[in-house]
């Protein structure tokens, strides 16, 4: 797929680095959308994003699932306006879809401590799934807290403050086509 190159340059600041281009997001989508369709083929899998960050990602992986899917969104808080998790979880939009039976893979921006996913899959492992999968774009392993399975992982990055392609810095940046370290001598 040929991408059409727009400038961002009015977006960056001075202390913003690329990690990730958006070519290397989306060759990583390809093959994501491919390791999905080997685990479900014969299936109709729900894809459950993870608002607010976790929707451009699943806009864009599920063009490369080649069979047919369904998505949901479910929204919860467990960062509020800070850069880490509180650890305090609440859920701010609840699932629209009967999940019961179903192959359910929820769709992430970011695995940081894992504590987020570890609540989601408890709580969502009560509505019966025939089975329950994680797909993140981004892990931090060295954060995690927790043990939980990652069935589709795009990158595994180092314990840097990244933004862009769905990750916002105080709700704004999630614009950007690409995933930037932010230095942290940011203002």
């Amino acid at each position: 797929m040929s991408l059409i190159k727009i400038n961002q340059q009015g977006l960056l600041g001075d202390n913003y680095s690329v990690l990730i281009s958006e070519e290397e997001i989306h060759q990583r989508l390809v093959e994501l959308g491919d390791e999905i369709v080997n685990v479900f083929s014969g299936e109709i899998p729900i894809l459950i994003g993870v608002l607010n960050g976790g929707f451009i990602f699943l806009a864009d992986l599920i063009r490369y699932i080649n069979i047919d899917c369904e998505i949901d969104f479910i929204r919860i808080s467990s960062y509020g306006d800070a850069e880490e998790s509180t650890g305090h979880i609440k859920v701010l939009k609840p699932l629209s879809a009967d999940i019961k039976g179903r192959h359910v893979v929820v769709v992430e921006d970011i695995v940081d401590s894992g504590l987020s996913v570890q609540f989601l899959l408890k709580m969502l492992s009560a509505f019966e799934p025939a089975s329950l999968r994680v797909a993140t774009l981004l892990r931090k392993k060295s954060r995690m807290k927790v043990d939980i399975p990652i069935e589709f992982i795009g990158f595994d990055i180092e314990d840097k403050y990244v933004i862009g392609y769905g990750l916002d810095d105080r709700q704004i940046k999630r614009n950007l086509r690409a995933i930037y370290i932010v230095d942290n001598d940011r203002d």
